[in-house]
Order: C-alpha cells, then structure tokens, then sequence
C-alpha cells in the first residue's frame, strides 16, 4: 500500500524524460479532454491568430507591431520608437522581467501552462497534428514500434512534412515582425538566388524551429528553459501550483481494494501521468517539470466523476493550502505585489502617454561669449538637435518665441527624415533693449510648415551690467 505522502526515493534522481541507461525516454502523452484543456484551446487559437495574422495588419502603411533590430526601429501597437527612445523599450523590458517574477511568486507557472509559445505550439499544433495521423498515444507507440512497412512510411513521412511546413511557415512569419511581410513576400517571390542570406536565414530558423517541435520537444521545458530552473527560486508554499492534495488522496490503492481499509480518494489510476506532456508524476508532489498545463486536472476530474468522488483531488492550489485547507489568493502577500506590479506599469505607461513626436534640444556653444552685432543687437551661437520620431520627413523652422529677436543658421537648415536627427548651428539676435538680465531666459519655437510642434527655454547671455540694481 502507498501509504507515504510521496514517493520520494527516486523521482527527484533523474529526469522522467531520461531512462536508467542515460537514453531519452520518448513521452508519448494522451490525448487530453476537459473543462481546461477547452479553456486553454481558445485562449491558444487566439494567441496564434495573432501570431500569424500580426504582420498584415498596418497602420499608416506601417505594421502593427515590428521589431527591426537591424535597422533599431520598433514600432508598438503602431507607435513607432526609434533608437532614442530606447530607455522606454528598456524600462518595459525591466518591467516584464519583474512583472514575470512577481507574477511567478503569485500564481506559479501558469505562464507556462497557457501562454508559452512553447506549450502552445507543441500541445495545440504539433500533438494534433500527431494525434490526427498516428493516432493517440498507444497506436502512437505501436507505429514506433513496429517494423518499416507502408503504414509506417507514409504516416511518419507526411507529419515530418507537416511539421517542417508549419516550421517554415511561422519561420517567414518571425522574420516578418523583424523586417516587414512585405520584404518577406520580395525574398520569397525572387527567390534564393537573388537573396541568398535571407533564404538560409529563413531556412536554419525553420530547421531550428522544427527540431524543437519535432524532436527536442518537451526536453525545451525539462533542460533548456531557464524559466523553469527558476521555478524553485521563485515560489513558495503559498504561491499557486497544480497539486495532489495528498491528505484527500492518500493512501491511495486500485479501486477493486477500496473497500479495504481507510483508504484515500485516489485509486492509482495513473490517468494523471499518461495526460502529462513531461512524463511526471504529479502526485509525487511539486517538481520543476511541472508546466502547469492542467492535463492531470482534467484526467482526474474524469476519472474522479466515474467513481462518484468530488472532483478537486488535482488542483489550482498552494501547498499551504493543500496542507491547512485554507488559502485565498487575495492575502497581504498577492496585495502588496500586484501593487508594486500596478505601479511599475503606471509608471511606463506615463513615460510612454508623455512622449512626443519630436525631441528638440537647444544649448548655447560651449566657450562662446556674446558679440555685438551691429549698433543696437547681441548675438549667442546655439547647437541644436532635432529628433524626428513622426513617419515623414520635416523642414523646421527655428523663432523665438518668448522674446523678440531673429535667427540666423550657419550652415544648411536640412529637411529632417523620419527617424533621423537634425543638427545645426545658428544665431540668436536680441535688441539690446530686450535684455534686463545677464542671463536672460528666452524660449525657441520649432516650427514646421508654419506650426508650432515643439518648444525649447534655454538662456541668452549678455553683459554684466544689464544686471538689475
């Protein structure tokens, strides 16, 4: 009898994925079906609608949603960040990183189970794929087994197919989020001698891709992810796991022995460990394998409706729930973190509400006094910069605004690109008469096609005298 609340000998010895031989151990998971799995099917179907669908959808001709590394252009929900906005792109990224974590120390490894691009193209892409030509998991390890006959040929050769198809199909689709779907269709439309490099960088991401999903599968998840390593780091008894609630289910015997004894809900179906995409045992307690994808939930709410138990035995919980009975997500702990999360959001989405299209930045040349100019006027010689983060090209105009005064350029005044900084050099030429200060405070207007789209307040300075008494 299974009397021991875990099986703790062994399971945490060696992977479920590797054999006693150091040989890999190929899961072969059944079909899941339940309440969850529909839940989680939905919530993949739109994750990879928006996937695929992203890089056609455009906003003023550009895409959505592009990730041009190369040429240091992103552009968010059509809102196009150039290289100087780069300390918002890494304060977002500071703040997914925290947000990852502090929502890991909540709600577990939920992420994985739902979100992953990982779990979602193996568990609703690949498997069925799998599933629709090999069969479930038995007449899957039946067709490895067996010699290499027609059946055998033909099924294995028509998933590979499939697989290497969609892996080249959502490889075309990542280097549209990097490039633009309409440089994708060029390259695949010329061809590969015209754009060599484009078409083996196309097709090592495609065997990339395909390799993980066709071979190295769940192992992503068991040795690579370091998501998953940081799982034991992360959570504690009161962060939200899928468990075996032991003290229902223990001790567990087969249900021709339950009437033998004081025995637990569970009746050592194994129904749990054939659902598992990792191979584990989920009643042997929390484990780093563990995506909490929920297949064990909806196996053993079945298994728990044929035999008249209530269902529950497997789990949403904490392990101080599981242990007490009592555990609410809404305690000190959740607060105070979803606060923090809350304000670390609030504080981006500001920066991001106050950025302007443009970047103007003004300052007098370094070194440089005033000169007189003419009988009655004093000149100062200004650097500026002008960042255009608007989708078309500028001409600026440069006047001050809070002072009477003219601007002369030295050099060209150029049309500014979109993307691209304006530099230059000018004048500023104040009547003596406007000046009550050493340093007066004057404000330049940046105008374009005879409207004011930014304004910048910088200093003009004078002669000691014009000092106030």
């Amino acid at each position: 009898m299974s009397s021991n609340k875990f099986d703790t000998k062994h399971f945490r010895d060696k992977l479920s994925t590797v054999d006693d031989e150091g040989k890999r151990n190929w899961i072969y998971a059944k079909k899941p079906k339940g309440k969850f799995f529909n839940k989680r099917k939905i919530v993949a179907i739109v994750l990879l609608l928006i996937f695929y669908i992203g890089p056609f959808i455009k906003i003023k001709g550009d895409p959505i949603m592009l990730f041009n590394i190369l040429e240091r252009k992103f552009i968010i929900f059509g809102v196009v960040f150039w290289p100087q906005d780069f300390h918002l792109i890494l304060l977002s990224f500071i703040t997914a990183i925290v947000f990852i974590v502090l929502f890991t120390v909540i709600f577990g490894r939920i992420y994985c189970g739902w979100l992953c691009p990982q779990t979602i193209f193996m568990e609703f892409v690949y498997r069925r794929i799998e599933y629709l030509i090999e069969g479930d998991a038995g007449a899957q390890r039946r067709l490895d087994s067996q010699s290499w006959n027609f059946e055998k040929v033909w099924k294995k050769s028509l998933k590979q197919l499939i697989f290497y198809s969609i892996a080249f199909v959502s490889s075309a689709t990542m280097l549209a989020y990097v490039i633009g779907i309409d440089e994708v269709f060029a390259f695949l439309k010329a061809g590969p001698i015209v754009y060599p490099k484009a078409y083996a960088g196309i097709l090592l991401f495609a065997a990339a891709f395909y390799f993980i999903f066709a071979f190295f599968r769940e192992q992503v998840c068991t040795i690579a992810c370091p998501y998953g390593r940081l799982q034991g780091v992360l959570i504690d008894k009161k962060s939200i796991i899928v468990g075996y609630d032991y003290k229902r289910g223990e001790p567990r015997e087969p249900l021709n022995k339950a009437k033998e004894g004081d025995l637990g809900d569970c009746i050592d179906c194994n129904s749990c460990i054939s659902v598992c995409p990792t191979g584990i045992d989920i009643k042997n307690g929390t484990q780093l394998e563990c995506i909490n994808c929920t297949a064990c939930i909806d196996a053993c709410d079945a298994v728990m409706d044929r035999i008249n138990k209530p269902r529950g035995l497997i789990r949403y919980d904490s392990e101080e729930g599981i242990e007490t009975g009592h555990h609410s997500i809404f305690n000190t702990r959740s607060i105070a973190y979803s606060i923090v999360l809350v304000i670390l959001m609030m504080f981006v989405a500001s920066l991001f509400v106050i950025r302007g299209d443009f970047e103007v930045t003004i300052l007098r040349q370094r070194g440089a006094l005033y000169q007189e100019y003419g009988a009655d006027s004093l000149t100062n010689i200004y650097n500026y910069q002008v960042v255009n983060k608007i989708r078309k090209p500028i001409d600026i105009v440069l006047k001050p605004t809070s002072i009477g005064g003219r601007i002369l350029y030295i050099g060209p005044n150029e049309t500014i690109g979109e993307g691209k900084i304006g530099k230059g050099t000018f004048m500023l030429i104040l009547d003596k008469k406007e000046l009550k200060s050493s340093n007066t405070h004057v404000t330049i207007g940046v105008f374009s096609k005879g409207k004011l789209i930014e304004e910048y307040k910088t200093t003009f300075v004078g002669p000691n005298n014009l000092d106030k008494k």
